[in-house]
């Protein structure tokens, strides 16, 4: 083949070919037959290009996905994901259409750096002032989007790898875990609740149930009177209650199976559960309230409001705000120095109260797992740990307060047993 040179006589390579404009343009064919280009103002930017093409074939990196965006890989995971709770599903397209789909989501793909999604992810706790949580769920839709890119060889690693473990030790948010309420903070919580003067008591009942049980909002939520049984004392989680509000859709409910195997269970009823429930069934027959929903064949819900429809996260969250807004006001105005004071908690800091009461009491961490329905022993450990640490943190805290007034009380009595100079004399 006869050599080709370019206008400053210098050889051009197979594939290449300086235009008459003074660009270059370099063609090839991708192993499914279709022919390619990409054009450089010069030769040295075109052969760099090369370079890169030629090592994305060596690595079986698609060569032709120039123009492959994020968001259209992310349409591929979303056609082929399955195996999840459909619950779950929508909540990771949610989470991506929300917060990534216009951002980094309409960047190439093969152009994606590692320092591209850590500034997003910073972007999003400081501008956004996403809490870690909501940042941990759109980290574990986008790491899986990222993983199908390097599976179909858009490109060689998941640049998202480690990042959120990266964030949150930047952040100081390596321990941070779900608040479980304190002894004193719960008993607070329930006596408040307890007074039947209280315009909040009849959230007593549901409340109870979730402290002393440690079910799932949706769990608690889709109890039926046929799923507890008082005379043996058993609660039998076989369902879960999904709340769906989307903007196209509206707001609708469906019931699914638990979220994982292990959430499938049976819980012992507490006395003080067995009386919640007991308490709810006789508030509703002398307030004449009976459940009126019926989601997938399912019906004669325990927990319904006033109009007989269903509960949900929402409402009780809602519910929650201003039973702690009120009980922290009460609690000011006894003008107690250093008050015990609610902390601003959620539904699922319930559950966690009810786990952390169990590793306090020294349960065992088998039993805790089969309780709180926890697919996987590491979810138990991590809790189990940590409230452990807290513990022995807390303990010998009052220990050393104790050691200290113990050194204070001797001092003083020694003082006091120290005879005068002139005594001595």
């Amino acid at each position: 083949m006869a050599k080709r040179y370019d206008k400053k006589h210098r050889v051009l390579r197979n594939g290449e070919t300086a235009r008459a404009d003074g660009y270059y343009t370099y063609r090839w064919t991708s192993r499914d037959g279709k022919r390619h280009s990409v054009t450089a103002s010069t030769l040295e930017e075109l052969r760099e290009k090369e370079e890169e093409i030629q090592r994305d074939k060596s690595d079986g990196i698609r060569t032709a996905s120039q123009n492959v965006t994020l968001n259209d890989v992310y349409q591929l995971w979303k056609s082929l994901k399955r195996g999840i709770k459909d619950n779950t599903f929508q909540n990771y397209c949610y989470m991506y259409i929300q917060f990534v789909e216009d951002d980094i989501g309409r960047l190439l793909i093969r152009k994606l750096k590692r320092s591209d999604v850590k500034r997003f992810y910073n972007k999003l706790a400081d501008d956004r002032c996403l809490k870690m949580a909501t940042i941990d769920n759109i980290h574990t839709v986008l790491h899986q989007v990222l993983e199908l890119a390097v599976e179909d060889n858009y490109i060689r690693t998941n640049v998202s790898d480690n990042l959120l473990k990266e964030l949150k030790q930047s952040r100081n948010f390596e321990n941070d875990h779900k608040r479980a309420l304190t002894v004193p903070e719960q008993e607070l919580f329930m006596d408040f609740l307890a007074r039947k003067n209280n315009q909040y008591h009849h959230w007593h009942p549901i409340f109870t149930v979730m402290v002393g049980t440690g079910m799932r909002v949706g769990e608690i939520c889709g109890l039926r009177w046929e799923d507890i049984d008082l005379d043996s004392g058993m609660i039998d989680v076989n369902h879960t209650l999904v709340y769906y509000n989307h903007a196209v859709d509206g707001c609708y409910f469906n019931i699914h199976t638990p979220k994982t195997k292990a959430g499938e269970r049976q819980i012992p009823m507490l006395a003080e559960v067995k009386e919640a429930f007991m308490a709810e069934r006789e508030y509703q027959k002398f307030n004449h309230i009976e459940c009126k929903a019926s989601v997938d064949g399912f019906t004669n819900f325990i927990f319904v409001n006033r109009f007989g429809n269903l509960q949900h996260q929402g409402t009780l969250n809602k519910a929650l705000r201003r039973i702690i807004r009120d009980c922290n006001e009460e609690q000011l105005e006894k003008g107690i120095k250093n008050p015990v004071l609610l902390p601003n908690f959620s539904c699922h800091s319930l559950r966690h109260t009810f786990t952390t009461r169990l590793v306090e009491a020294g349960v065992n961490i088998k039993v805790i797992q089969e309780l709180c329905g926890h697919s996987r022993s590491d979810v138990t450990l991590d809790i189990y740990t940590t409230v452990t640490k807290e513990l022995k943190e807390r303990e010998f805290g009052d220990f050393e307060e104790k050691l200290k007034k113990q050194k204070e009380d001797w001092e003083k009595r020694l003082g006091e047993d120290t005879p005068d100079n002139d005594d001595a004399e």
